[in-house]
């Protein structure tokens, strides 16, 4: 219930000022970018393309800054990054027409990492039914006009969270604020708002956006369902705990570690997990959860608390883990919910359900749950070393000996990715990304760019093989227009036997490049993380996978 005596409604005197005063020939686009300030935007992705004339012109009468790529996919990986970093929406400007398609990878990668993206798009005049108004010449379901797509909004609506459809001027501001809204309301995601050009071309009278403020809704546990599963992990024997992103971004590593520390569970984190729980605490299965030790103990829990994961593939020893004992799953995505496996499902945010379990549930000892963690670790290490993987160890532990603690890294599907999903100390929550949804090569570098447009001040990494940095070579453009703090390690998968001087390529576009072996990979990448601007390492190295960890 609202009262109206706890709210202030009366418009600011600048506010008024700005509303009966508006500067001249503004027009629908305006509108949007005036929003977005209002809602606390400082940044823009785009790409090349036709989002909307005048856009940039109305971004830089709001000061706000456009970051532009040379391509509307990696545009949308940089702004899923940012949103990852930030925890704050990032707009993204896409094409007309079927340019706005080409975003669609990057979206999808955003909503599985529930990532804030707000995508929107100016459609061509003309497409679909009901973009009638002021300007607009036809209303025909032919493709006769250029880069004329019909009814994108329903390709958008099955990829993104949620889609917010505008007809006239007087919605964009509510129409962008309710989306944004939506972007940020737990679980986090990418969302879809589609303009029609006439609408963004047109001069508008509606006054000057100064007004944004949105409250995202909280989602606490259910408190029937929080004393089930306090009494089941109070009272289990054999407890274990899978924590995955949803920990990570709910900012509750803390909580985690101390909910493990009270009922003395066992912890491993899945690969979007990375730094949820310490590496070397006494509990900590660290990240082997492809490992079939770290899933013999999993099954043989007889309660297994699953925080912030879906239990997907990459966490499931790609869907062979079939766990014996009960499972209390807890998450934010109602649809990822017993997915896989029955459970008693929670649907909350994963912060507010580790307070409300610390305050419910009772200490529990077992004083050889340590000694089991460091059984399995052996076991680990002892699979691997009968498969002679020093080199890719050592590889490994290089690029954590390089990397300055809490800085971001993003990684590309490849051999060096597999391997620190479950082999490399992350050190922080939220430091190391990977593309798990789309999982198309190319993410890692154009994702590392948006991350260094967040945070300017520090260094950011990103990995790819030889073969998948081809898909985002373009952006070396972008790293030097910008001067972008992202050092790019490009390491030898050979994925089609052929393929260019990396090093000579990096230089073509202005950008420092060095060739390194495993033996100087340590320092080569260190000192390129120290300078300043962007940079390319190059490891020529074949690295080879272990050998399958689960049967089957």
């Amino acid at each position: 219930m609202t009262h109206d005596h706890d709210l202030v409604l009366r418009p600011t005197a600048a506010q008024t000022e700005a509303a009966l005063d508006p500067p001249p020939g503004r027009t629908g686009t305006d509108l949007v970018v005036e929003t977005l300030a209002a809602l606390g935007a400082t940044t823009v992705f785009g790409a090349p393309g036709r989002p909307a004339p005048g856009v940039l012109d109305a971004l830089h009468r709001t000061g706000l800054r456009h970051v532009g790529l040379r391509t509307v996919c990696d545009a949308g990986f940089a702004a899923d990054a940012y949103g990852r970093v930030t925890g704050e929406a990032a707009p993204l400007l896409v094409p007309s027409g079927p340019g706005a398609l080409a975003a669609l990878a990057a979206l999808q990668e955003a909503r599985a990492a529930s990532a804030p993206v707000l995508a929107i798009g100016g459609q061509v005049t003309g497409a679909g039914p009901g973009h009638g108004g002021p300007g607009h010449p036809r209303d025909l379901p032919d493709l006769s006009e250029l880069r004329e797509l019909p009814d994108r909004d329903r390709v958008f609506r099955g990829v993104v969270k949620s889609v917010h459809p505008v007809r006239t001027q007087s919605q964009i501001p509510s129409a962008i604020a309710e989306a944004w809204t939506s972007a940020l309301t737990v679980p986090h995601g990418p969302v879809w708002v589609d303009v029609p050009r006439h609408v963004l071309l047109a001069e508008t009278p509606v006054p000057v956006v100064t007004g944004g403020d949105t409250f995202p809704e909280e989602l606490p546990p259910r408190p029937e369902l929080t004393a089930v599963a306090a009494d089941l992990l109070g009272r289990a024997e054999r407890p274990a705990i899978v924590a995955g992103g949803g920990v990570v971004r709910a900012d509750a590593s803390g909580k985690l570690r101390q909910l493990a520390e009270r009922i003395q569970a066992p912890v491993v984190t899945t690969s979007g997990g990375k730094g949820a729980f310490p590496w070397t605490h006494p509990l900590s299965l660290r990240s082997w959860s492809a490992d079939r030790h770290t899933a013999e103990l999993l099954e043989d829990a007889d309660v297994l608390l699953v925080i912030g994961s879906g239990l997907g593939e990459l966490s499931s020893g790609v869907r062979t883990f079939e766990p014996r004992g009960r499972i209390v799953q807890i998450g934010a995505d109602l649809g990822k919910l017993e997915s896989h496996h029955p459970a008693l499902g929670i649907h909350a945010d994963a912060r507010l359900a580790l307070q409300a379990l610390l305050e419910t549930v009772g200490e529990r000892r077992d004083e050889a749950a340590p000694e089991r963690v460091r059984a399995v670790l052996t076991e680990a290490r002892a699979r691997l070393a009968a498969q002679d993987l020093t080199l890719e160890q050592d590889v490994v532990a290089a690029v954590r000996e390089a990397l300055p603690t809490g800085t971001p890294s993003f990684w590309d599907p490849t051999v060096l990715t597999c391997w620190a999903w479950s082999a490399l100390d992350a050190k922080a929550p939220g430091a190391m990304h990977s593309a798990q949804g789309a999982g198309v090569p190319g993410y890692g570098f154009p994702a590392a760019l948006g991350a260094a447009a967040a945070d300017p001040t520090r260094p950011v990494l990103a990995v790819s093989g030889d073969d998948g940095a081809l898909h985002a070579v373009a952006e070396l453009a972008t790293a030097r227009q910008y001067d972008l703090n992202v050092t790019w390690l490009v390491t030898g998968d050979g994925g089609h036997g052929t393929g260019p001087d990396h090093v000579a390529l990096a230089e073509s576009f202005g950008v420092p490049g060095v060739r390194t072996s495993p033996q100087t990979l340590a320092a080569d990448l260190a000192k390129a993380l120290a300078a300043p601007g962007p940079s390319v390492v190059v490891l020529p190295t074949a690295l080879r996978m272990p050998a399958q960890a689960h049967p089957g």
